[in-house]
């Protein structure tokens, strides 16, 4: 019963606790709305609570924290970039990157779900330095609280798509995602939540059938094996053939997919890779993204430039493709994911 992580339990897991320390159910709903709704960070601020119960659960019960490291903030003021420390109770610190951007539509924050990466990307800087761990689903949900506590607002969108490979840690993201989701919580409709892969099929499988509406964003970055290996080690594992039949089960199943193609000169950004990826991406219900890529300067890769992402974008649309250029943000504060963890690490 030690070291019992509250912040990643669910109500009825919350109840089952109580229940098992001989307090009655109705604490349990008391501490979920507390952790979920009011985003307390210890138990101090759970007022409601006998003493004794609070310094009962402080030792029994872990509630990991996301204490500030560092902010960075655009020149714009359309972007911040936090790089947060996770005390978690028996499991080593790690510092993770968690960025807020601001819409026309409102908030929208990307969080983390693993201390660096294990898949290689040769365009990504999350996993320079590999995997430190994968996060608990406790810890992905403190990036979010903290940064509503810092604007003092609630963020109504949230992108898994910071640090790490989301489908690799599934256990937790989906668990993370129900978290965010409960009604006693912050209750954020699973339409306004976005999950990112680089493509492990199997699990792209998993998350349709749990049907839960989420709209699931696809790194692609190239219209065919051959170029895709080269960017991505996972397209050895799993062909493009396979993922886009995973993509479109998910796209019938669930809700149309999106597709982040980064844009990286001279690699992935001709007409002829326009028109197989239009010829490839045909009869799938999905919205293409075009990213100029960012600068990793480990990778040595640049981004194509803007009459060559608006001649590909043209191709696509020509097609009868819904394609976008993403809006740049963040490009005056480390945009790329993992930098400014990177950065700060070395220093």
């Amino acid at each position: 019963m030690d070291n019992f992580d509250i912040r990643s339990a669910s109500l009825d897991e919350i109840k089952q606790f109580m229940k098992d320390i001989g307090e009655k159910p109705f604490r349990a709903e008391q501490v979920f709305g507390w952790i979920h709704a009011k985003l307390a960070q210890n138990y101090d601020e759970m007022t409601n609570l006998p003493i004794e119960l609070r310094d009962n659960l402080t030792k029994i019960a872990a509630m990991p924290m996301a204490e500030v490291a560092k902010v960075q903030k655009s020149a714009d003021g359309a972007t911040r970039k936090y790089l947060l420390k996770l005390h978690n109770s028996g499991i080593m610190d790690v510092y993770v990157e968690t960025v807020l951007m601001t819409y026309r539509h409102g908030f929208s924050v990307c969080v983390s779900t693993q201390a660096g990466c294990r898949m290689g990307c040769d365009f990504c800087a999350s996993g320079l330095d590999g995997l430190q761990r994968n996060l608990t689903a406790g810890e992905i949900a403190a990036q979010y609280y903290a940064v509503c506590r810092d604007i003092h607002d609630r963020v109504g969108n949230i992108v898994v798509m910071g640090s790490g490979e989301p489908l690799d840690n599934y256990d937790n993201v989906l668990k993370f995602i129900k978290l965010v989701g409960d009604k006693n919580g912050v209750n954020i409709g699973m339409r306004h939540i976005t999950v990112s892969t680089c493509g492990i099929v199997p699990r792209i499988y998993d998350l349709a059938a749990e049907n839960l509406q989420l709209t699931l964003a696809v790194s692609l970055n190239a219209p065919n094996d051959q170029i895709r290996r080269k960017l991505m080690p996972i397209a050895r594992k799993y062909d493009i053939d396979e993922l886009m039949a995973a993509c479109r089960h998910y796209a019938e199943k669930t809700r149309r997919v999106s597709f982040e193609y980064i844009m990286i000169d001279g690699v992935n950004d001709s007409e002829g890779n326009a028109k197989e990826l239009a010829k490839r991406l045909h009869g799938i219900n999905c919205h293409i993204n075009l990213i100029a890529a960012n600068k990793v300067p480990e990778k040595g890769y640049n981004r194509s430039n803007s009459a060559t992402i608006t001649a590909f974008a043209d191709v696509l649309e020509k097609s009868g493709l819904d394609v976008t250029i993403r809006r740049e943000m963040g490009s005056d504060i480390s945009a790329a994911c993992g930098q400014l963890r990177n950065e700060f690490q070395k220093d």
